[in-house]
């Protein structure tokens, strides 16, 4: 009678534990779905929770050959066609911005990415001392952040963006998105054209 109330106990717990697994957010990772400023989705950008902060795997296509900067800015918007709307850099500690000053960087602030000869990144970076659980260094804000690709190269010195150039490619960053839905994101065209095809064939 004991080993059956003993083996119903830790079923229970057991079941416990998983349904609250279910429910909790998954703060370990966040997939940013990329967009141009023509609301083109052009790739994604996978955020992995590491002991040395936040890793980005980076996979985008349809950039000029060569050097890109690339940051972190303070607000979950891309609001086309400058993506103005996400705000500055993400700089909760209030520092100067680049990677090559002694009273910076900006949390936000990123090494350059390189395209290939065909316009493809895929290149895995770190956001130092970011988090994607609760806190002041998180990503996960109640309005999100994001991710943006610069035409230019950012110097690494000059207040307050290194010289970056416009802003090109913007990806949001927030938790509990559901698939497709990005408040204030790009849309990807084809799937516009796939609606209208089945209109207009209806």
């Amino acid at each position: 009678m004991r080993i059956r109330i003993i083996t119903v106990m830790v079923f229970t717990l057991v079941m416990l534990f998983l349904i609250s697994g279910c429910l909790l957010p998954h703060e370990n990772s966040e997939m940013v779905e990329m967009y141009n400023a023509d609301g083109d989705r052009v790739g994604t950008a996978r955020l992995n929770e590491t002991d040395g902060g936040v890793a980005v795997t980076l996979e985008v296509e349809g950039l000029n050959p060569g050097f890109h900067a690339i940051h972190v800015h303070e607000y979950g918007k891309c609001e086309g066609p400058d993506f103005s709307s996400s705000g500055n850099h993400f700089n909760p500690d209030g520092k100067e911005h680049g990677l090559l000053r002694t009273d910076g960087p900006h949390l936000g602030d990123l090494p350059n990415i390189e395209a290939d000869a065909e316009g493809n990144v895929n290149e895995e970076l770190v956001i130092a001392e970011a988090t994607l659980k609760r806190g002041k260094n998180s990503l996960i804000t109640n309005d999100g952040t994001s991710l943006i690709i610069h035409d230019g190269v950012d110097d690494g010195i000059s207040q307050p963006a290194g010289e970056s150039g416009d802003r090109i490619i913007c990806g949001i960053i927030k938790q509990d998105k559901q698939s497709g839905e990005k408040e204030n994101a790009p849309t990807d065209p084809t799937e516009n054209n796939d609606e209208q095809d089945s209109e207009g064939n209806g």
